[in-house]
């Protein structure tokens, strides 16, 4: 994190916090399912100054396993390290949480945060194919291609 990074907080949003949902529309183009996932959920906020620049929801789905439902970063601050520190601090709170596995879903379009997911130590576990055609209305692209299939990775704590 290069944007004075000393600057930089992590933190959960209490449940009666307005969500940052410019950020949450970034990563799932859907408010419909952001509203589904989210009000189960751990919202946190990275702040830099006071601004939120960064968003990761966590949703526990059993005893054992925690997964990341949206993870995103401002624009601005994207290739700074952000993604990093937010996925840095939910392994971190899982493995406070005792939790044995930790998930994330993402597009096979969403190469840069698959590589980044891949450097953390998760492993592609399944696809779903044809998710993204079969659950939102409208065509998502990313980097010219087609999000089609869910990718989903897991992580052992």
């Amino acid at each position: 994190m290069t944007k004075n990074h000393h600057y930089i907080r992590f933190k959960r949003l209490g449940k009666n916090e307005p969500l940052p949902y410019g950020l949450l529309l970034l990563a799932d183009p859907s408010k419909e399912m952001i509203d589904s996932y989210v009000k189960d959920s751990d919202v946190f906020v990275t702040l830099h100054n006071e601004d939120i620049v960064g968003v990761v929801v966590l949703l526990s789905l059993t005893t054992d396993e925690v997964e990341i439902k949206n993870i995103a970063v401002k624009p601005d601050f994207q290739g700074e390290g952000i993604g990093s520190y937010l996925i840095e601090n939910v392994i971190n709170i899982a493995k406070h949480k005792m939790k044995k596995n930790i998930f994330i879903g993402t597009s096979n379009s969403s190469v840069g945060q698959l590589s980044l997911y891949q450097k953390f130590g998760f492993e592609i576990v399944e696809i779903k194919k044809d998710y993204f055609i079969e659950n939102y209305t409208d065509a998502i692209y990313e980097y010219g291609i087609q999000a089609k299939h869910l990718l989903v990775l897991k992580m052992d704590l």
